[in-house]
């Protein structure tokens, strides 16, 4: 008898809209069980005009299923015409996007969308 898998740590975007940009502050895993939710929150904001950028100071883990939800918004980003760039990330993650060559594609910095070297 296997017992029960435990529920994930929590994942949760809060978006702040600032003069420049959309910033959504990312915190927790972001895995398959929050990716849905994730999508839904922030596609919207992509159709604003302004630049969007998720801030991942506090995301402790990103699966494939969060890796696809990024690129799948980085897509609807381009769509729509809009900037998405990624700020804070963590050992884990930095690897995780420099393995699948999306790093240089989506890490920016500062409020004017630089892109890092």
């Amino acid at each position: 008898m296997t017992s029960p898998r435990p529920a994930p740590q929590r994942f949760e975007a809060i978006a702040v809209t600032a003069t420049e940009a959309i910033i959504v502050k990312c915190s927790g895993r972001l895995v398959s069980d929050f990716t849905s939710a994730f999508k839904d929150q922030v596609k919207p904001l992509l159709g604003q005009g302004k630049p969007v950028i998720l801030d991942f100071t506090a995301v402790t883990h990103l699966d494939s299923s969060g890796l696809g939800t990024v690129v799948s918004l980085y897509v609807s980003a381009k769509t729509h015409g809009c900037k998405l760039g990624l700020v804070n990330l963590s050992p884990h993650v930095r690897e995780l996007l420099g393995l699948t060559h999306l790093l240089s594609a989506l890490e920016t910095c500062g409020q004017y969308m630089i892109k890092m070297p």
